[in-house]
């Protein structure tokens, strides 16, 4: 100890007995307890959360919200009485004489229209590329909208119902209900019993090469409309429902570039497997642009896809009715993208298609394999033509096939697709100029190889 503590200890000695010091510290403890008690006492209010941390949204019970999709372009509000929270395609609207916010609600509710606002504002940038925007789910979904009263009127709900997409490379409407389905005026209706808002009618080609007029222009144009009130007498044409089906139904086209190879597969096989697959056989199709060629030539794919024979349907004076209808097929979204399928715009690849395709036909599933080549030569298959890019030499390319010890087959895509489907299967090359006829290597088995030879030059619009 310090002299100085010592001299402290000696006027406290001098001043206070032993016991007097020890009540002394204990008052002075407990002085300290009630002053921190009272401070804690005066501050307890100010020491709680900020109140804007716990601020969260209540919507009472007897409010009325309104959810509207709108995704092309908002449509302006002619009554004053609703707020709007958001600006965009998608809108959350409330009653403004109802939009008091309260803090009974829970934060989920907050988050949830905080995550809603984000999307729309983002799905409303223009100026962000498009991938970025496909992250955020922006569709251009045509829909339409039906209300129904909750209990004593107080909630309205409202049932969001997609109708038609207006897609890159095609135009597809999916309906339900009560649809009717009209051949010699070419308009599909779907007869609804409840208002609805936005447009109701649209023009679609149902052909998978939207974009290309030539094709477009060879492709019998149809009307998909909603109608309410569908059997007063300005719509007695579609008042009586002749024909029931009990199935599903499909309705495309076979015009535009049909019965060339490559355009066959890629603007109606492809597009009709994805479309089609998911019924497993139970869906009726609806031909367009009869042609009756093209059926004869793929009529295994096409009962491979339907259990029903096709129904010609331009020649059809009567009314159809179904309980679900599809218009147009569905393909891949992108340009330059042909002969596949997008995984993401489809539950099927083109790994099932080439699968199904075998099935179809019969055809084997594996090429021959290496260690297998001294039981079996490997075949080549050499594709000629007699007319443009035609092979000058082709003896001298099968000599030296043959040399290097494949079994060589020519033959020219001229025959029946079944017949000829078996030939490419039976192969485990290809090889020819490019042209549509390349096309049947969609029939080679897995592990085959296909060569395209070139021209010298510009080769896109070749004949």
């Amino acid at each position: 100890m310090t002299e100085k503590d010592l001299l402290y200890d000696t006027i406290l000695a001098r001043s206070f007995s032993k016991n007097e010091q020890k009540r002394f510290g204990y008052g002075a403890f407990i002085a300290c307890l009630l002053f921190v008690f009272t401070l804690c006492t005066v501050f307890k209010p100010y020491l709680s959360p900020l109140p804007i941390v716990e601020l969260q949204l209540s919507v009472d019970a007897g409010l009325r919200m309104l959810r509207i999709t709108e995704p092309q372009k908002p449509q302006a509000l002619t009554s004053g009485n609703y707020a709007t929270i958001s600006e965009d395609s998608e809108k959350l609207i409330i009653p403004s004489n109802q939009n008091n916010i309260t803090s009974n609600a829970t934060t989920t509710d907050q988050s949830q229209i905080s995550s809603e606002e984000q999307k729309l504002s983002v799905c409303n940038d223009t100026s962000l590329p498009k991938n970025h925007l496909d992250s955020f789910n922006c569709t251009t979904n045509t829909t339409i909208s039906k209300e129904q009263v909750i209990s004593d009127g107080d909630i309205v709900e409202v049932t969001v119902k997609p109708i038609c997409k207006k897609l890159a490379r095609t135009d597809l409407c999916e309906l339900s209900g009560d649809v009717r389905i009209h051949g010699k005026s070419a308009t599909v209706l779907a007869a609804v019993t409840f208002a609805f808002s936005g447009n109701s009618t649209w023009q679609i080609r149902p052909y998978a090469r939207k974009g290309d007029v030539a094709a477009m222009n060879r492709v019998r144009e149809w009307t998909v409309k909603l109608e309410q009130n569908a059997d007063q007498l300005e719509n007695a044409s579609f008042s009586r429902c002749v024909r029931n089906h009990s199935v599903p139904a499909m309705l495309f086209s076979l015009g535009g570039y049909s019965m060339n190879n490559f355009h066959d597969f890629t603007d109606i096989l492809i597009p009709l497997y994805t479309t089609a697959r998911r019924f497993n056989g139970e869906v009726q199709f609806l031909v367009t642009n009869k042609n009756l060629p093209w059926m004869n030539k793929f009529k295994e794919i096409v009962r491979s896809l339907s259990n029903y024979e096709v129904i010609y349907i331009d020649e059809e004076e009567e009314t159809h009715y179904f309980s679900s209808v599809i218009v147009g097929l569905n393909r891949h979204p992108e340009y330059y993208k042909e002969l596949t399928i997008d995984p993401s715009n489809s539950e099927y690849s083109m790994s099932d298609f080439r699968n199904f395709l075998r099935e179809a036909y019969s055809l084997r599933t594996a090429a021959v394999k290496t260690r297998q080549i001294r039981r079996r030569r490997p075949r080549i298959l050499i594709l000629s033509r007699s007319r443009s890019r035609a092979f000058v030499n082709a003896g001298e390319i099968a000599r030296a096939a043959r040399q290097i010890g494949f079994k060589v087959v020519v033959a020219e895509a001229n025959t029946g697709v079944a017949s000829f489907a078996q030939t490419v299967n039976s192969c485990d090359v290809m090889l020819g100029v490019h042209g549509a006829g390349l096309t049947n290597m969609v029939f080679l088995p897995e592990n085959a190889v296909v060569i395209q030879i070139l021209p010298i030059g510009g080769f896109e619009w070749l004949p």
